[in-house]
């Protein structure tokens, strides 16, 4: 018994009560020594009842904790046996020793003592072995959650089937939102008779109302090539599951009439606010739009964001009312700004050095300074040539700054112009785009997840061969005294002719349009094969890694370089190029080491295989047919097991991110 019940009568107060009693009546007996020796009786009275009640009470409370223990134990005894709880006790070998009856009856074995506890689940025993402390198995038709204790190698089982099965229905049931957008209807319904167009329209709505009955979505047409559709999340599992068959069936559909449209859709999910839904399926669509259109893209409240489609290039568009209406914004955006900044991607290429270098003329065209940003210990021989001939002309050359100078000069009105690239990770400096707040992002690339934070203008066309394409269509709506030096219409024609691999691919009207406006202003050919000419070195050690090429699967064919060799970007690329030109190569895909120390992996396609989504599962990008990727802390070995993996997914339909 607790000592603070057994001493609670004759603590330091009680005592201290009873001896001044006693003092009291001492004092009182002195003068008064009949009525001190009645005080004296009542004392002994009170005292000898207080030690009778004392004794009473130590009783009575020892009876109640006696029965209290006996009531406890048997209330644990019933709890261990009764109670929907399953519990075993478990030796060093993994081997039952004890359990309950509710686990008895839960695998509906009356003696299971002596067996493994893979005879209760498979699951368990790697569990144990592993760090986990709770996981949630399944035995029979119902699922546990399992507490392990195993300093007491012991285990609870608690039957949260119910709980499951609410929060898969919850789950299921979340709302998802989705627009629908037809990519090119504009451009393929422009030159066709009302009837024509009256039919195309009537076989895309039919095909999309028979997806939306088979799958038990509410689609409502909201303009001639927009829809809305209301669905719930398993359904989007299922929809997920086909890979978006829709995409297949509107595009083949439409081919038999002889045009081509094809779908994006912008699905939303994960948020039960349908103000928000709605602005994450807008910006989903967005997202698949920027990559080249005919494909879905369904991005989450957490970031996430997982691709399906993009089976085909994008289509070029006919008109040049978005070039000219970009040009002029920009022109505004200059003027409005006291100097322009100029930036492309690290490890510049030809297309990012022209670019610059037409944006550059921009800026001079409206009046205004601009700086190219470049660091000239971070580039390739190729741009070396060109970097040296620009040197060679001091009205060029004077314009190029280094990113330090870039940032000590930059002010508040300072415009910054991305070119080539659209992802804050791969610009020159990362500083300046958190330290200027109006930047201009104009890229050929396919948008990927990762994006420059609020741009005040993005122009990205996927369907254009290069950057510079982009950058001299909109030099053609610039003030028409432009006037442009050789070397910069050459600068902005070897990027051209690089991205395309010298006009055979990506190359569509406009690439020729744009290539002859350049050769009108003095661009010189002989040059560019000059920038673009190579060592016998490259040349050999190109050809080492090209005859590592092994074919993987039928079509695609994988070369990889040995540990101890590393190669610049440049010479990786070529070698994906040229097996990409070998008979029956579908897609090529090259891997080694850089010299600053990254594993790269360079991916090019005919078209039939989308090399983009395959990088970008690998934290790369690109486009539908040329793509690469960087892997820090990785080597070539385990690159190539995770590339295999991601293709063998890919060409099983899990194209997604």
């Amino acid at each position: 018994m607790p000592k603070f019940l057994l001493k609670r009568w004759h603590g330091y107060p009680v005592i201290a009560l009873f001896v001044t009693s006693v003092v009291l009546v001492s004092i009182i007996t002195y003068f008064q020594w009949m009525i001190g020796m009645a005080g004296f009786v009542l004392l002994g009275g009170l005292f000898y009842y207080a030690m009778r009640a004392e004794a009473s009470f130590q009783e009575e409370l020892g009876d109640y904790i006696s029965t209290l223990s006996h009531r406890l134990k048997k209330v644990g005894e019933e709890a261990l046996m009764e109670m929907p709880i399953g519990i075993i006790l478990y030796d060093e070998d993994f081997k039952i020793e004890w359990a309950n009856p509710y686990m008895g009856a839960l695998i509906e074995e009356e003696s299971f003592i002596g067996h493994s506890l893979n005879h209760v689940s498979e699951e368990l025993i790697p569990y144990l072995k592993s760090d986990a402390k709770e996981e949630v198995i399944k035995i029979n038709t119902h699922k546990f959650q399992v507490n392990f204790k195993k300093e007491d190698r012991l285990l609870y089982f608690f039957d949260v089937t119910e709980q499951l099965d609410l929060e898969r229905l919850y789950d299921e049931e979340q709302t998802v939102m989705a627009i629908i957008y037809l990519d090119n209807y504009d451009e393929v319904t422009q030159g066709l008779d009302d009837q024509f167009r009256s039919t195309i329209n009537s076989k895309v709505t039919s095909v999309l109302n028979a997806w939306a009955n088979e799958h038990g979505i509410f689609l409502k047409r909201t303009s001639s090539e927009r829809f809305l559709a209301v669905f719930n999340q398993r359904i989007l599992y299922e929809l997920e599951k086909n890979k978006f068959s829709v995409l297949d069936e509107v595009r083949e559909s439409t081919a038999k009439q002889n045009v081509s449209l094809t779908l994006s859709i912008g699905v939303a999910a994960g948020t039960s606010s349908l103000p928000e839904l709605g602005q994450l399926s807008q910006s989903s669509l967005d997202l698949a739009l920027g990559r080249g259109g005919d494909q879905v893209a369904i991005k989450q409240t957490n970031g996430k964001v997982r691709f399906y489609g993009g089976k085909t290039n994008p289509v070029e568009k006919r008109t040049r009312v978005r070039a000219r209406v970009i040009s002029h914004a920009l022109s505004e955006l200059v003027a409005d700004s006291d100097k322009v900044m100029i930036m492309g991607h690290k490890n510049p290429d030809m297309d990012s050095i022209g670019s610059a270098i037409g944006i550059l003329k921009v800026a001079q065209v409206n009046g205004k300074d601009g700086y190219v940003v470049l660091d000239q210990s971070d580039i390739d021989i190729g741009v070396q040539r060109l970097m040296d001939e620009i040197k060679e002309t001091e009205s060029v050359w004077k314009f190029f700054i280094t990113p330090e100078e870039a940032l000590e000069i930059a002010s508040r009105d300072t415009l910054l112009v991305v070119v080539d690239t659209h992802k804050p990770s791969m610009v020159i400096e990362e500083k300046l785009l958190t330290k200027l707040d109006h930047v201009v992002v104009i890229d050929h690339h396919r948008r990927g997840e990762e994006f420059i934070k609020d741009p005040v203008l993005v122009y990205m066309e996927p369907y254009a061969s290069s950057t510079a394409e982009l950058v001299t269509e909109l030099l053609e709506y610039q003030p028409k005294r432009l006037k442009m030096r050789m070397l910069e219409a050459t600068a902005l024609l070897a990027g051209i002719i690089v991205d395309t691999k010298s006009f055979t691919l990506r190359t569509g009207s406009r690439t020729f349009d744009a290539a002859s406006y350049l050769r009108a202003h003095g661009a010189d050919t002989i040059l560019v094969q000059k920038f673009l000419k190579e060592d016998l070195n490259t040349y050999t050690r190109r050809s080492k890694l090209i005859e590592s090429a092994e074919v993987y699967k039928k079509g695609i064919v994988i070369a990889k370089s040995t540990p101890e060799d590393a190669y610049n970007q440049v010479v990786i690329a070529q070698a994906a190029d040229i097996l990409l030109s070998m008979n029956g190569i579908q897609a090529s895909f090259v891997i080694s080491n850089r010299i600053d120390g990254k594993v790269s992996i360079s991916a090019r396609s005919l078209g039939d295989i989308n090399v983009q989504m395959i990088m970008e599962r690998l934290e790369g990008g690109g486009h539908l047919t040329n793509a690469a990727c960087q892997i820090e802390n990785s080597t070539i070995d385990e690159a190539e097991r995770h590339l295999k993996q991601i293709i063998d997914e890919y060409i099983e339909g899990g194209e997604e991110e």
